[in-house]
């Protein structure tokens, strides 16, 4: 699939607001600070569409950016860590909840997982929730550029096979640095939408 167009349409602190649920979603979500908006402006070659920060917990809301006029990317709050008051941390995992189990439209799931760590629990609960949830999704690997070829893909070994329930329907080692994996990624986002 080639981006020829990405432009942020909305942001929306709940489902109801949502954009309408017209064409195909295709959603990102990790733990705090893995990488999820470097990611989608690696996807999209605009060094600024997606907000960067160094902060755990930066995306507090649901983000919807319109790609092609066909489909939307949605930047999702992380998981887990961030520096916000207890409180808050409990409203972005219901909004994370009632997003990915309500509505309609949502394509795949795509979990961001550090490469450079041993599997973490919170992703592999968080993906026992979504087959649970009966959601497709994906794993990307982040941040592969930190560490030598075999150790990232030893790691990611690791941790597909620590994930007790269906497999993920693909998975990517990329970098928002180096590129890698840009180009793999698009493409298995263009069968997703093409279907």
């Amino acid at each position: 699939m080639r981006v020829g167009s990405a432009v942020f349409e909305i942001s929306h602190t709940g489902v109801a607001s949502c954009p309408e649920d017209d064409i195909p979603e295709l959603a990102f979500i990790g733990r705090s600070n893995t990488g999820k908006s470097s990611l989608l402006n690696l996807l999209t070659r605009q060094r600024a569409l997606a907000r960067v920060s160094q902060t755990p917990g930066c995306t507090q809301l649901i983000n919807f950016f319109r790609i092609n006029d066909t489909l939307r990317f949605v930047d999702l709050p992380g998981y887990g860590f961030a520096k916000v008051p207890k409180g808050g941390r409990a409203a972005f995992q219901q909004l994370i909840a009632e997003y990915i189990t309500h509505r309609p439209n949502l394509a795949m799931v795509f979990v961001l997982v550090d490469s450079r760590h041993d599997p973490q629990r919170i992703d592999l609960e968080f993906i026992d929730w979504l087959s649970e949830a009966r959601r497709p999704y994906a794993v990307v690997f982040t941040k592969t550029d930190k560490l030598k070829p075999a150790q990232a893909q030893k790691n990611a070994t690791r941790f597909l096979e620590s994930i007790e329930g269906p497999p993920p329907a693909a998975h990517f080692l990329t970098s928002s640095k180096s590129g890698a994996g840009r180009l793999e990624l698009l493409g298995f986002i263009g069968t997703l939408t093409t279907r």
